[in-house]
Parts: structure tokens; sequence; C-alpha cells
């Protein structure tokens, strides 16, 4: 990525889209449609978590889908035993995962393009600091993965995130159990979501105006 705004840019725009097209019922809401999808699948209850949880997991998609959410209200209205939890725990790091190596593949493609383009792609070192804090949100993981990707990064952050996610989920279940609904619907809050791009847009033009500053004191520097 040449600009390091692109994506929080990107993100802010998709997730404004869905919010207004939800708004004017030009689409229905994402929960509609997972509601719709747990009265169609009784009989399939791993099958409807994985599918939530890679909904969401999947860059720009997860704006639409309040999987993480959702699945836990699930699992803790299905009264779960301690091997159920172990079970849907697996079962919600393996979608996850998946996403991530999706959106790892998106942005390898993207970063593979741009180095045809001839255009620079950055390469930084990944930090664990990076990818604990993009574990936050499952829409932060997707961008952070898709990041990855555009850099030629390593395939191991891939699984790193999924060993991470196997205490992130069984706390998440546990929290939402002792929590009120109220309380975890914040981590799915569209004005919340989008205060927090809008600062990470803010953070990233603020780095890329530094940069951008840099490369032309280097730029007279040769001449």
């Amino acid at each position: 990525m040449k600009y390091a705004a692109f994506l929080p840019l990107s993100a802010l725009i998709a997730l404004i889209l869905i919010t207004v097209l939800v708004h004017f019922n030009i689409i229905p809401p994402g929960m509609s449609i997972l509601e719709s999808l747990e009265g169609n699948m009784q009989n399939g209850f791993f099958l409807i978590i994985f599918v939530i949880i890679l909904l969401e997991s999947i860059i720009y998609v997860g704006f639409y889908f309040p999987g993480q959410f959702f699945a836990v209200i699930l699992v803790v209205g299905a009264k779960p035993t301690a091997m159920d939890v172990v079970f849907l725990t697996l079962c919600m790091v393996l979608a996850a995962t998946l996403g991530s190596f999706i959106n790892f593949m998106l942005g390898m493609a993207s970063g593979k393009r741009a180095l045809q383009q001839g255009t620079k792609v950055e390469q930084k070192k990944t930090k664990l600091k990076h990818l604990a804090l993009a574990m936050i949100h499952i829409n932060s993981l997707a961008f952070f993965m898709f990041s990855q990707g555009s850099q030629q990064k390593s395939w191991k952050v891939i699984g790193l995130a999924g060993f991470l996610n196997l205490p992130y989920y069984l706390l998440l279940i546990a929290g939402t159990a002792v929590l009120s609904e109220q309380v975890m619907a914040m981590a799915e809050n569209t004005t919340l979501l989008i205060s927090i791009v809008c600062v990470w847009l803010a953070i990233a033009l603020i780095y890329d105006v530094k940069q951008h500053k840099k490369d032309n004191v280097e730029l007279e520097a040769k001449y």
C-alpha cells in the first residue's frame, strides 16, 4: 500500500455505505439475515456458528454481519456444557482462521498487483503487539491480515492469530454469560465502529503526511 490511509478510508466508506443502505431499507440488516439463517438450520448449530463468524471475519463483509455478538448470544442461549464450550470455541477459531487466510490472500493479490504496476510495497516487521492490538475486534483483525498479505509477509501470522484466538473466544463466551447483552452489544455499535475507524484514519493521515515530508527531504538531499 502506498498510503497508510487507504485501508481506513476504504473501511469508512464501506461502513457508511452499508449503514445508509440498511437505513433506507435498500438491503436488509445483517442481523435479520443471521436470524433467518438460525431459523432455517435448527439441526446445524455448529455450522451456523462457523458461517456467521466466517462472514464477520472477512474484510468489509464484517461491517454488515455482527457475527461475534450474535454467535455468542446463540451459544449462551443454548446453555452449553463445558465440553460444548470447548467445541464451540474450536469452531469459532477455525472460522476466524479461515477468514484470516482469505483476507491474507486478498491482500497478497493486491500487493502483487501493486508490484506489477511499479508501486513500492511497504515492508515492515510484524510485531506481536500489533497483532494483539488488531485482535481487539474481528473487523480490525481482517484489515490487519489484509495488510500483512499486501506486504507479502510470512504465513505464520495466520497460525499465530488462530492460536491467540483460542483464549479470546473462551473469554468472549464467558464474558457474554456474565455481562449484559447491552454491554456486549457496544462492540457491534455502528456509531462506535465509525468513531474507531475515523481515529484510525486520522492516525494514518498523520503518518502519511510525515512520510511524505520525509521522502521530500531525502529527495532534496540526493540533489
